[in-house]
C-alpha cells in the first residue's frame, strides 16, 4: 500500500471539507478551494480526517491513491497557511512594482515587462529587487513564480537575472588573457 496514500489528512479546526459526488470542496480562513476526484479514488470524511481509498492494486491506482491524497493536504494546507515563493532580482538597474494587478518588471530590455497577476494569486514588492508570490493555490503560485522567473533566467557569468531565494547558481569562470 502506499505510504503516503495510507496516511489520513489532518483537518485543523476551522478548516471545512464538503464532498458533493465527485467534487471535493475546502474552505478554510484564507479561502476556498475545490478539486474534482478521479472516479476510481473513494474518499471518505470524518469530523478531524480525511482518507482515500484506491479500488484495487494495477499500477494507475496506486500513481492515483498517493497523488490524491497529496492533493488534499495542499489544499488544506493552502486555506490555512498559503504558500509564498520569493524571487530575487539581480542586475545593475533591474527593478520590479507592482501596479494594481500589473506586475512591472525592468529587466535590461529595450522595453518594460508588464505581467497581469492571475486570479488567487498575490504579488508584493518589498523592495525593488524582490518579488513575493503568495496565495493559496500551490500549483497557481508555483507557476507564477516560475513565469516570472523565466522572463530573464540567472545567466552563470555574472549571476544576472531572477532566482528563487536561496536558490544555488552555479556560476562559471570566464575568460582569461594568457
Amino acid at each position: 500500500m502506499s505510504r503516503i496514500g495510507k496516511k489520513p489528512v489532518i483537518v485543523p479546526s476551522g478548516v471545512k471539507v464538503d464532498l458533493q459526488g465527485q467534487a471535493l470542496s475546502v474552505q478554510g480562513p484564507k479561502g476556498k478551494l475545490g478539486l474534482n476526484i478521479h472516479p476510481r479514488m473513494k474518499v471518505s470524511i470524518k469530523p478531524e480526517a480525511v482518507s482515500v481509498e484506491r479500488p484495487t492494486d494495477i499500477r494507475t491506482d496506486r500513481a492515483l491513491h498517493g497523488l490524491t491524497r497529496n492533493l488534499i493536504q495542499n489544499m488544506v494546507q493552502g486555506v490555512t497557511q498559503g504558500y509564498i515563493k520569493e524571487l530575487e532580482i539581480v542586475g545593475v538597474g533591474f527593478k520590479a512594482q507592482v501596479k494594481g494587478r500589473i506586475l512591472n518588471l525592468a529587466l535590461g530590455f529595450t522595453h518594460p515587462i508588464d505581467y497581469s497577476i492571475p486570479e488567487g494569486v498575490e504579488i508584493k514588492c518589498p523592495n525593488p529587487t524582490r518579488v513575493v508570490v503568495s496565495g493559496t493555490d500551490k500549483q497557481k503560485v508555483g507557476e507564477t513564480a516560475a513565469q516570472i522567473r523565466r522572463f530573464y533566467k540567472p545567466e552563470p557569468y555574472k549571476g544576472k537575472g531572477i532566482s528563487y531565494v536561496g536558490e544555488h547558481i552555479r556560476r562559471k569562470q570566464g575568460k582569461t588573457v594568457g
